[in-house]
């Protein structure tokens, strides 16, 4: 199944997408909306373009596991995802991917513009990644 992975950011939400075996995590790029209404209706269209059938969204927990306001927002921003595409969106713990993400970008000496433009869809990547390793050894459970 095709699965979208969305690093959703105040300013910047990258986007991640897989191929139909699960195998392999792609970014797809950056959206820049502050807009959440107009923000969802973009993942809605790019989740329709590329025939997705999930909707995996990080899920900004604090590093103790509890949910701040962030986490809240998510959530809320989760339903509104479900409402625009019709698609079941699973929430998923995103604790330390900008930062796997940012060290990506070290070791393949990323700077500047280039790497303002891969961080958040690098990040989505490593959330959808993360939730495919996953779903390898649960296909019968449902998060």
């Amino acid at each position: 199944m095709k699965i979208l992975a969305v690093d959703h950011g105040e300013a910047r939400t990258g986007l991640a997408i897989c191929d139909p075996s699960e195998l392999l995590a792609s970014p797809l790029g950056t959206i820049q909306q502050w807009d959440q209404q107009k923000l969802a209706s973009e993942i809605a269209q790019t989740a329709r373009l590329q025939k997705a059938e999930r909707i995996v969204l990080g899920h900004p927990l604090n590093m103790d596991g509890s949910a701040g306001a962030r986490a809240e927002a998510c959530r809320v921003f989760a339903a509104l995802l479900e409402e625009k595409t019709g698609l079941p969106v699973v929430l998923w713990d995103e604790r330390g991917t900008t930062l796997t993400a940012a060290r990506y970008l070290n070791v393949t000496d990323t700077r500047g513009k280039k790497r303002k433009a891969a961080l958040d869809p690098l990040s989505a990547a490593i959330i959808l990644e993360s939730y495919l390793a996953w779903r390898k050894n649960h296909l019968e459970e449902e998060c």
